[in-house]
């Protein structure tokens, strides 16, 4: 039984599905967990994004199911490194408790918060 409970906790709950809405701007539709497990997978998306040659990055957060410290840990290195490549993030779709989350932890000034895809697709231009 050890080997399949290991299993089941080494495998990320979670889809991240990356789209172009634009030449420039493309989204991530994140489902489920955001864990520590889910770090292959955003970054993934992430890798993605940037073949594409994206300059703003909308991060959906509509499916997200739940959200760790280690998950907000796993966001941080995302903003770093999409930072580096002079990327923008924007994110929509935070429940009103997971925006409360990203107020108390500063991850506000690091992207810009939008409560719908829409709204965030107009601010990326």
């Amino acid at each position: 039984m050890g080997d399949n409970v290991e299993e089941r906790m080494s495998k990320a709950n979670v889809t991240m599905t990356a789209r172009q809405a634009s030449e420039a701007v493309s989204i991530v539709d994140i489902q489920g967990e955001v864990t520590a497990m889910a770090e292959s997978v955003l970054m993934a998306a992430h890798a993605q994004t940037t073949d594409w040659n994206a300059r703003a990055i909308i991060l959906n957060f509509s499916g997200l199911e739940y959200m760790n410290s280690a998950g907000i840990g796993l966001l941080l290195k995302l903003f770093i490194r999409a930072n580096r490549q002079k990327q923008r993030l924007l994110i929509c779709g935070l429940s009103e408790q997971y925006r409360k989350v990203f107020d108390l932890t500063r991850l506000n000034e690091a992207a810009d918060i939008y409560g719908t895809e829409a709204e965030a697709l107009a601010a990326a231009g």
